[in-house]
């Protein structure tokens, strides 16, 4: 039975030495059952300051807790790591990068929502999950959802952004039906806009926050280079500024 495995993770920071300190997940089957997890697990980094004032998680809350490796979850995503089972996250790459350090070596197909949304609505704004929460209205209907699932709702703790990222992805399905309507394997369509870097439109930081990334690069060729060469950006973007310099 093919199995779909969403989830978030809360962590001691986003740095090279940062772990795992919470899984929320959400494992849903072909029949939607659903198994649900919310786990609390101890690290030997320390949880850094600026962490703490995202997600609200001291370590006092980890006191007596087990190591990642010996949660529920992480027996369970073992147990799944096939190709024919999806691995669903919000911006994947971190998350996956995450379990990576804990020693999970991935043999899901993968799905990352963020991807798909950039692909899916070029347009929008922001593609954060929690922008996405509120531009979509997903929000109307996330009361009912947590009600049935027993599951409490709170902006960055992982359980909760699982359960709006399980709304975003039933949006993300119907717009693919929308968008390419003679694809009839959804959760492929969506593996594949996963793989397929995105081109963006527009800057989203910098001086030229807003302005159209085209535009910027016929005028100004000199900031694409600099920003290609000196800023972390991500694969996305990357990809885009590599199409005005090559």
């Amino acid at each position: 039975m093919r199995r779909y495995v969403l989830f978030d993770t809360e962590t001691t920071g986003n740095k090279d030495d940062d772990r795992i300190i919470q899984i929320g997940a959400m494992i849903i089957d072909n029949s939607q059952n659903i198994e649900i997890f919310n786990e609390f697990c101890s690290s030997d980094v320390a949880i850094k300051i600026e962490a703490m004032e995202v997600h609200n998680i001291i370590p006092d809350m980890l006191i007596g807790k087990g190591k990642f490796v010996d949660t529920e979850f992480y027996n369970k995503l073992n147990e799944y790591n096939n190709d024919k089972n999806y691995l669903v996250a919000h911006n994947i790459s971190f998350d996956l990068g995450m379990l990576k350090k804990e020693g999970f070596e991935n043999s899901y197909t993968l799905i990352d929502t963020l991807r798909c949304v950039k692909h899916l609505l070029p347009d929008s704004p922001y593609h954060r999950l929690q922008y996405l929460r509120y531009s979509l209205g997903i929000y109307k209907d996330e009361k009912a959802e947590a009600q049935k699932l027993g599951v409490k709702i709170k902006a960055h703790d992982a359980i909760g952004d699982v359960l709006i990222m399980k709304l975003l992805l039933s949006k993300i399905v119907k717009l693919v039906k929308e968008q390419f309507p003679q694809d009839r394997d959804i959760m492929g369509k969506l593996a594949y806009l996963t793989k397929t870097p995105v081109l963006m439109k527009k800057f989203k930081f910098g001086k030229y926050k807003d302005e159209n990334i085209e535009d910027i690069a016929n005028k100004d060729n000199g900031y694409i280079q600099w920003m290609y060469k000196n800023l972390d950006l991500d694969e996305d973007m990357k990809y885009t500024l590599e199409q005005y310099l090559y």
